[in-house]
């Protein structure tokens, strides 16, 4: 039977867009393993609930995760309470200085559930710091996304080969 790698995802400069993609693009590499890449807007507990393994990605705003991902955790964490612990998981983040907050927030939220980490959070930084270049669209370099692709692979072929 087939396992579920759940990617939930936001972005409002195409950042984290590009990086959760990759992920999927690399977790597809993998047989066996369905790979469904949501929007955090329209991603709720029954998207949560079926799925073996989960990839949460969004970008640090002003030091924590992004308003929309906080909205999906939200209307998730108490029906899925009780009920997806031991699941894998890992954190992608787009962030312009730092990332680590989001990490930090998005992990406890994974204790709360009790969720395995499956990976080492990946930050990928834009070095966007002013205004300008906060707001603009955002190219992700080759060399980030191919790590990103490798989280993907790395959670997929666990659950494919069912150590997850």
């Amino acid at each position: 039977m087939a396992k579920t790698l759940l990617i939930v995802w936001y972005s409002m400069t195409g950042g984290t867009r590009q990086m959760a993609e990759a992920a999927a693009e690399g977790a597809r590499r993998e047989e066996g393993v369905t790979v469904v890449l949501k929007p955090a807007s329209e991603a709720g507990p029954d998207d949560l609930l079926p799925a073996e393994g989960y990839i949460f990605a969004c970008p640090e705003n002003l030091a924590a995760i992004a308003g929309v991902m906080k909205a999906f955790f939200d209307r998730c964490y108490y029906p899925a309470l009780g009920r997806i612990e031991g699941r894998p998981y890992a954190v992608l983040v787009c962030a312009g200085t730092d990332g680590e907050n989001a990490v930090r927030q998005i992990t406890r939220i994974a204790t709360g559930w009790r969720l395995k980490p499956a990976a080492e959070p990946r930050i990928v930084l834009t070095h966007a710091d002013t205004p300008e270049t906060i707001l603009a669209p955002k190219r992700i370099v080759p060399d980030d996304l191919e790590g990103c692709r490798d989280t993907g692979h790395a959670l997929s072929a666990g659950l494919a080969m069912g150590i997850f």
